[in-house]
């Protein structure tokens, strides 16, 4: 009878354990891995990936061409985390950010090989950077993401570990500056922990630059990252070590409230 189409709360639990599935650090699985996991029928399987691909829960790996977990779970999830004490102790410190440098401002955490919007605060400039909490950006291209991804390499002591938190392969190229080598993220990630602070000049999109330091829990783990974005002809005439020494504080200003 496991064939036969689910109903009520027998739908509910199966779909609900194949988010679980997905949630699981590891590459995209197919639907064949799935099936054997969940001990679904593909074809019962596949009809309730279908439905949860077409409600954004669920979205296919255009590369790996195995199911992750979508973009409406992970703004549920941003929205979710927004109530907790990382988004309380932030918000009034990205405001004052935001106000300080009048660029836009953003907390994020690190979800796999891509960063999270958590929060956002507009700055007062007509031009600047715009996104919405929930948006998923590429890790290896921001500000925040090199952060986090410096802080997923070494530990609190400064020891390099041996897990590598990005997929192998050649890195995505967005713009003529993305980083697309392992070897040129490997010495940018250390440059960043050394500094404490990451640069993304247009590495995801052309034009813009932004600035992000890591936020740490009591047990100094990066837990998130902050960042400020705007025109890179604007932020280097504001000057890029200064703002850089900003956003530092800032960051430390929330560490400390957590």
């Amino acid at each position: 009878m496991r064939n036969r189409p689910a109903s009520g709360t027998q739908a509910v639990d199966r779909a609900l354990g194949v988010l679980v599935a997905l949630g699981e650090e590891r590459p995209a699985p197919g639907l064949s891995e799935l099936s054997i996991e969940l001990g679904l029928h593909k074809t019962t399987l596949f009809r309730m990936l279908g439905a949860l691909e077409r409600t954004g829960f669920v979205e296919r790996d255009a590369v790996q061409h195995g199911y992750r977990l979508g973009p409406t779970l992970l703004r549920l999830g941003a929205h979710a985390k927004r109530s907790t004490g990382l988004h309380e102790a932030a918000r009034p410190i990205l405001t004052e950010l935001a106000a300080t440098t009048g660029e836009t401002t953003s907390l994020e955490v690190l979800v796999g090989d891509d960063v999270l919007i958590l929060d956002e605060v507009h700055g007062h400039f007509l031009i600047g950077s715009r996104s919405e909490v929930g948006t998923r950006w590429p890790a290896h291209a921001t500000s925040t993401g090199k952060v986090l991804l410096a802080a997923a390499r070494f530990d609190v002591g400064g020891e390099e570990r041996t897990t590598a938190h990005a997929s192998p392969g050649r890195l995505a190229r967005f713009t003529p500056n993305t980083i697309t080598s392992r070897a040129a993220l490997d010495r940018e990630l250390t440059k960043v922990w050394n500094t404490g602070h990451a640069i993304a000049r247009g590495e995801l999109e052309p034009g813009v630059l932004a600035i992000g330091a890591p936020v740490r829990n009591a047990d100094g783990k990066a837990v998130a990252a902050i960042s400020i974005a705007g025109p890179v002809a604007r932020l280097e005439a504001a000057g890029v070590p200064a703002l850089a020494a900003i956003v530092r504080r800032m960051a430390a200003r929330i560490s400390a409230r957590l």
